[in-house]
């Protein structure tokens, strides 16, 4: 047993785990398959912002600020923005200590209960099922801006076929695909935030607009309205969440990087600057260009999708500028954002399976791997489950994308408030077990407090939505369930597995803090420097578009 109180090196291509699933004598590889460590510390990068920017931010943004004005959307972006930052940081802590491919789901069972594991892996894989249904839908209406009698399941079949595709090519295509895509993306939030200030102060477009919008009635939080406006402000968080939806990828991909001791870090580090340039930024553009009203706006109301016919505030808001062909432009980036953010469902969703497959949460069939190391059985139940949910939304006409989009919302805030509960458990066991901070190779800042203020804003944002739902005029019980529906898939499956197998809450001094960790190298002082191509010297063009992108 190693004395945790050295410094100790860790070789990042090796993990320690001396409790491999057995069976028949075989290791967890020999059974499952092995896990390729193909994501390179730029893929991390890049993922860790850039792929949560796609139907989120593009199109359901307008719903916010429709629905609690251009402050309220400002302020609701800012509240979940704060709680990603400081859940990442969380998350980051553990996964660059542990890169395990379950990454907060194993940490779960691992550090608080069992039936907490379940309950977030159940919660968390069907939350990325239905995301897969929301980007393929939003693929129609994407395509609807130039043909406007396209039928939906066009374009959704078309994309759903495409994404099985390149998740079939591996970790490595994945990773290279979304680097590529979310570098687009990228410089497109950068080049709207640009456009969209010179559409605003009457540069380019058709004259002056200034603060007008943040004064036409209903758009301040003020007067009358006051209480309505605040409710609201936590209501449409549910959209924020969904905008935010996928920055805690980076712990999932961790177990599949070639470094993450170095990697998981450094992606952590910009995760605040990032945020505040491409969400907040974002949205305090869309709603000083963009009057609350607009019809173009998503409905914050939940009005049906297929119904309300939006158009994304990009695509208005370049087209405002009058630029020759920017509106055609924009749409054509909206559609690999749309890949990019289905190709991540895609992953998330297939590698938490398998996850639960390997841990005995799933089928065990879940677990295994091709040569490729792609989950092949975890991808067939994906595909199929997000197929009949789109045609569920078809045959219903866009009502059941109205919940699906409530559903990874509430299914978010749980994920996320559960990060923070674990991160406490982790840290409470580290102290308790007599190891020494100086082993984790990345720090979450202002712990404590960062996790105590987060399940704070979470518990804030839940009740106040309950509240919104349980007192509108006038009452729907539908929209009640709308807003809770995501509540019972998370509970249920926990109180399930909990009454099922008898689970206890580990107690501290049992939580495993070795399996799964980087092999540790004794007697020197310093940690492996990994040779990685990214850390070749850089001009410094490039390294400014790497500190922002």
């Amino acid at each position: 047993m190693a004395d945790y109180g050295e410094k100790h090196e860790y070789e990042e291509d090796s993990v320690v785990n001396p409790h491999h699933h057995q069976s028949g004598g075989l290791t967890e590889n020999e059974q499952f398959g092995e896990v390729k460590r193909d994501l390179k510390s730029r893929h991390l990068q890049m993922i860790a912002i850039g792929g949560t920017i796609g139907t989120g931010i593009f199109l359901s943004s307008g719903g916010s600020v429709a629905g609690a004005g251009p402050l309220g959307a400002l302020i609701s972006y800012t509240i979940v923005g704060t709680m990603v930052f400081f859940i990442v940081t969380s998350l980051g802590e553990m996964a660059a200590y542990l890169p395990l491919p379950g990454a907060f789901t194993t940490f779960g069972a691992r550090f608080v209960d069992p039936a907490l594991g379940f309950g977030l892996g159940i919660g968390y894989a069907f939350q990325w099922i239905i995301t897969v249904t929301i980007e393929v839908t939003a693929a129609g209406m994407i395509l609807q801006y130039w043909w406007p009698n396209l039928q939906m399941w066009i374009p959704a079949l078309v994309f759903i076929v495409i994404l099985v595709g390149i998740t079939l090519l591996g970790v490595k295509a994945f990773g290279e695909l979304e680097y590529w895509f979310s570098m687009i993306k990228v410089l497109t939030c950068i080049v709207f935030i640009i456009v969209g200030i010179l559409v605003d102060v009457g540069a380019v477009g058709d004259g002056f607009i200034g603060g007008k919008n943040w004064h036409i009635e209903g758009a301040p939080i003020a007067g009358e309205t006051a209480r309505d406006k605040t409710v609201n402000i936590f209501s449409t968080c549910v959209w924020a969440f969904f905008s935010f939806g996928g920055t805690e990828l980076v712990g999932i991909t961790a177990g599949e990087s070639a470094n993450p001791g170095k990697a998981v870090p450094r992606a952590i580090r910009h995760t605040f600057w990032r945020i505040l340039l491409f969400y907040i930024l974002t949205i305090m553009v869309i709603g000083l260009v963009l009057p609350y009203t607009d019809e173009n706006l998503l409905n914050s109301t939940f009005a049906s999708v297929s119904e309300a016919a939006p158009i994304a505030p990009f695509t208005i808001i370049f087209k405002m500028a009058n630029l020759p062909g920017a509106d055609h432009a924009i749409n054509g980036v909206l559609l690999t954002a749309v890949l990019s953010a289905g190709q991540s469902a895609f992953y998330a969703s297939t590698r938490t399976l398998m996850a639960m497959g390997r841990e005995g949460k799933m089928p065990a069939i879940f677990g295994r791997v091709n040569s490729r190391g792609v989950p092949l059985y975890a991808l067939a139940v994906v595909t199929l489950a997000a197929s009949i949910a789109f045609i569920a939304d078809v045959v219903g006409s866009g009502v059941v994308f109205t919940w699906l989009v409530n559903l990874t919302g509430m299914s978010a805030l749980l994920t996320w408030l559960s990060i923070s509960i674990i991160h406490l458990r982790f840290r409470a066991a580290f102290k308790a077990q007599g190891r020494s901070i100086k082993d984790l190779p990345y720090l979450a800042p202002f712990f404590p407090y960062s996790c105590y203020l987060s399940i704070l804003l979470a518990l804030m944002i839940l009740i106040m939505q309950g509240y919104q739902a349980v007192t509108a005029d006038p009452f729907s019980a539908e929209g009640v369930v709308a807003v809770f529906v995501g509540a019972p898939v998370f509970s249920l499956s926990i109180i399930i597995w909990k009454i099922y197998h008898k689970t206890k809450i580990v107690p501290l001094l049992e939580v495993d803090l070795d399996t799964g960790r980087p092999t540790i190298i004794q007697g020197t002082s310093h940690h492996v420097e990994v040779k990685d191509q990214d850390e070749e010297k850089l001009p410094v063009w490039k390294k400014i578009l790497r500190f922002v992108a």
